[in-house]
């Protein structure tokens, strides 16, 4: 992969420029560059630092731990056989406990970036203990925590680090990112989606179809979710995936789910089935935009992938297959609008759709009590579009936009845009 520096850099290191006072987390979904980002950052900052990966290798096996020479790039091979969680505790403890003297030692401060932590068990109230000892004693240590399971990283930080930590959140690449790193044009974007890890195969759609469903979809279910969090009906969830991306961009009830899933249990399972979707930066199911918080939790959900190569990497259709069934290209534009409006306003809006009748907006965009209302219209002749008046009429919008090349911003331009600049 090309070194490509994403915008979130800038803020990682910035709080490397700061004296510690929070854990650094850096979340996101898997495969968005994560140890890329973090290695970048290590390679720039003016202080001493050390990137671990924390793996639980088999007995036979011995992981990749650094030099004690303090050489960023120096790792050497040591036995670590973490058959107990005692003994994956005391490893980290030692770890933690060189790095301590290495920033008292360098007159500067230090850096510890700790790579997959959630493979040590109980690793948050070990992660507490040792970060409160450090702040009682002013130490310049300053940590990183990775993760490419985000479901258990927000698990162990909730329920024990609450307060202790600040996140760098990344998101899956934008149109903007995919084109300045990569060369993508709109319509490879939507296709292809926003997956550094697969841009070099796009010439090759089985490569790339391999790629996303072996390295991306599948450890996201088995490793991610399954492996790491109470689902009772696997292969209910595995179904209620491949159903969710085949219907991206369309509202779909429960009731219509369970007609076409196999022992699909009740309403309340799929739908905390969902979530955990979604919490794993896969697809996500919107509420219904509603005045009334109450009567948005339960509505219908409207599904929508966060990245458009998980609605065509087991769809049939390939590339130009694709663009010349303009329905369902359609339902491809509008996925990679909703996932955009989802991935760049993530932290400070919400994002909705509306139905009442036979009048629809696409999405609703709201922070606070703003809202902005949303239509998205792939073909080449300028739309009806009723339902955004209609809604206007209901609601204080603050904006209605057509997102068409006829309409009032350009399907390219909108996917430059983040969310957040809407309410500017």
């Amino acid at each position: 992969m090309i070194k490509y520096e994403r915008i979130q850099l800038s803020a990682l290191l910035a709080r490397l420029r700061e004296t510690p006072r929070r854990l650094i987390v850096v979340t996101g979904p898997r495969q968005t560059g994560k140890t890329t980002l973090v290695r970048q950052a290590l390679g720039q900052i003016k202080l001493p630092s050390q990137y671990l990966p924390v793996d639980r290798p088999d007995p036979t096996t011995l992981p990749l731990v650094p030099d004690t020479t303090g050489d960023i790039t120096g790792f050497v091979s040591r036995p670590r056989i973490p058959s107990d969680r005692s003994r994956d505790t005391e490893w980290l403890v030692r770890q933690w406990d060189t790095a301590r003297e290495n920033a008292r030692n360098s007159g500067v401060g230090f850096v510890l970036a700790l790579d997959e932590i959630q493979k040590i068990a109980g690793w948050s109230e070990t992660v507490k203990g040792l970060w409160d000892e450090d702040r009682l004693n002013d130490l310049p240590l300053h940590v990183i925590l990775l993760s490419s399971a985000p479901l258990l990283m927000q698990q162990g930080m909730t329920e024990s680090l609450a307060g202790r930590f600040e996140t760098v959140r990344l998101t899956h690449w934008s149109f903007t990112e995919m084109a300045e790193a990569f060369g993508f044009d709109l319509e490879h974007y939507i296709y292809f989606g926003g997956y550094p890890g697969g841009a070099s195969y796009v010439g090759e759609q089985d490569r790339w179809r391999s790629y996303i469903v072996e390295a991306l979809i599948e450890p996201n279910i088995e490793k991610d979710i399954l492996a790491m969090q109470r689902v009772d009906k696997p292969a209910l969830f595995k179904q209620l995936f491949q159903l969710s991306a085949e219907y991206s961009g369309q509202i779909l009830s429960y009731n219509k789910m369970i007609g076409q899933l196999q022992d699909a249990g009740n309403t309340t399972t799929l739908a905390r089935y969902l979530e955990l979707l979604e919490r794993a930066g896969l697809i996500v199911g919107l509420q219904k935009y509603s005045a009334k918080p109450h009567l948005r939790k339960s509505s219908i959900p409207k599904l929508n992938v966060l990245n458009t190569a998980l609605m065509t990497a087991e769809a049939e259709y390939g590339f130009r297959e694709a663009m010349a069934d303009r329905s369902y290209w359609g339902r491809l534009v509008e996925s990679a609008v909703g996932a955009h409006l989802f991935n760049t306003g993530i932290s400070r809006c919400r994002l909705h759709y509306w139905r009442e009748k036979e009048y629809e907006v696409d999405f609703v965009l709201s922070r606070g009590p703003k809202v902005i209302a949303f239509e998205v219209k792939s073909g080449v002749h300028r739309p009806r579009v009723r339902g955004l008046g209609r809604f206007a009429e209901q609601f204080d919008v603050r904006q209605s936009v057509l997102v068409s090349d006829e309409g009032d911003i350009s399907l390219s331009e909108f996917l430059s845009k983040p969310a957040d600049e809407w309410f500017d």
